[in-house]
């Protein structure tokens, strides 16, 4: 697809801010799936150096809680500061994904990219610590490096030479993802979706600098790419 919002955006800032995929073209391609509206309160859970967090105050109007465990809060409020952003846009907070501190029924629209992996894989998580926060009739949007089928009982060596099995258990198809989200009662899946923009998103992150990028050029140049996806799902909260 045409990255027409994300392309407003200088190159070079995006390589230093992503950690992954490039996340604010994820967001981008994710929201013409499923669009949201100015105004809304919305939860960045996971949001790492707050690119995605910046695209959807900037972009959509929206009112942003920009919540990561990595990143420190007063670095991104820095870099939020920079690019013109209020504190009545955009609130920086750490965040433990399983200790969220906000009210039942906060958010109008929670979105992860790149990080809902690393803790939704659980079946108790999505019902016990994140589903309460979203408004009835709100939503979960959600974007998680994945796999287009399972090899775990066979992982191909291209992608053992950059992640470790451990790693690779946090990859898995749509449908072991919609089987985690069925069971959790009042989830509604809307759609499951392979995004278009897996090349472009991939090939952004392997030309920065960093040594994670570096790391993963060596399984992506061996052809593990074709073992891979990028997956999008919207949830509602019936």
């Amino acid at each position: 697809m045409k990255y027409i919002k994300s392309e407003k955006y200088n190159m070079n800032f995006i390589k230093e801010c992503i950690m992954g995929p490039n996340a604010m073209k994820l967001l981008e391609e994710l929201l013409t799936l499923h669009p949201i509206s100015p105004g809304e309160t919305v939860l960045d859970l996971g949001c790492g150096k707050g690119i995605t967090s910046i695209f959807l105050a900037q972009e959509y109007r929206v009112k942003v809680f920009a919540a990561d465990l990595w990143i420190s809060p007063s670095e991104n409020k820095k870099r939020f500061n920079e690019m013109g952003l209020t504190s009545h846009q955009i609130i920086p907070i750490k965040a433990e994904a399983h200790d969220l501190p906000f009210a039942e029924e906060f958010f109008d629209t929670v979105v992860s990219i790149d990080s809902y992996h690393y803790f939704g894989l659980d079946k108790n998580y999505l019902g016990q610590h994140l589903l309460p926060l979203v408004k009835h009739g709100g939503h979960i949007l959600i974007v998680v490096p994945g796999l287009k089928r399972d090899i775990h009982h066979n992982i191909p060596q291209e992608m053992l030479l950059s992640w470790s099995a451990e790693d690779i258990q946090t990859l898995h198809d749509a449908a072991c993802w919609s089987q985690i989200i069925e069971s959790t009662p009042g989830a509604e899946i809307l759609l499951t979706e392979e995004l278009t923009g897996f090349d472009e998103c991939w090939n952004d992150w392997l030309a920065c600098d960093n040594e994670y990028a570096l790391n993963d050029r060596k399984a992506m140049k061996a052809g593990a790419g074709k073992y891979m996806n990028l997956l999008a799902m919207v949830l509602r909260r019936r």
